[in-house]
């Protein structure tokens, strides 16, 4: 079981055969092994984090989805933003970030703020607008982030405020 591992871009799919007159795209017809220090930092940031694609339209051809990470330093807290028609999925790798968002279901808009640990998970409906925070002076926050989008969307706003369907 100890096969050497595969090299940058390398992939490999027997089952996938082209057929005459429809030759296979090379980024659909093998797997991609992105290695955690060929990460893309060229991708849309917002104030006080910084985003990492690892699997994009770019990266790998992927067409319907966007998985990456997500740094935020000690001490620090993202613009307010929403990522358009995108769903969200946060898995936290390690650190202990906020997510903050508002809740306008009751009679006056309310902060909500989620405390989360490593192991947690935080899934961020469309167009919701929120904020990381990480409130730990000493330890960088990192979470792994997947898209329903090809691409990070990412929507930078003045501040955190309750989007309705026409300002989508």
């Amino acid at each position: 079981m100890s096969e050497p591992l595969t090299t940058p871009g390398e992939g490999f799919h027997p089952h996938l055969h082209q057929t005459a007159g429809h030759p296979a795209e090379p980024l659909h017809t093998r797997l991609h092994h992105i290695r955690a220090g060929a990460l893309d930092g060229d991708t849309a940031q917002t104030g006080g984090m910084r985003r990492f694609a690892a699997v994009s339209g770019r990266t790998v051809g992927s067409e319907k989805l966007w998985m990456g990470q997500t740094h935020v330093a000690p001490s620090t807290s993202s613009s307010d933003h929403h990522h358009g028609e995108s769903e969200t999925a946060i898995y936290v790798v390690s650190g202990h970030p906020e997510f903050v968002f508002l809740d306008d279901s009751g009679p006056r808009p309310e902060e909500v703020r989620l405390r989360t640990s490593p192991g947690d998970y935080i899934f961020v409906p469309p167009f919701v607008p929120h904020r990381e925070e990480n409130p730990d002076p000493a330890e960088e926050a990192v979470v792994v982030i997947a898209r329903s989008t090809q691409e990070a969307i990412v929507v930078n706003l003045p501040r955190l405020y309750a989007l309705r369907a026409a300002e989508a």
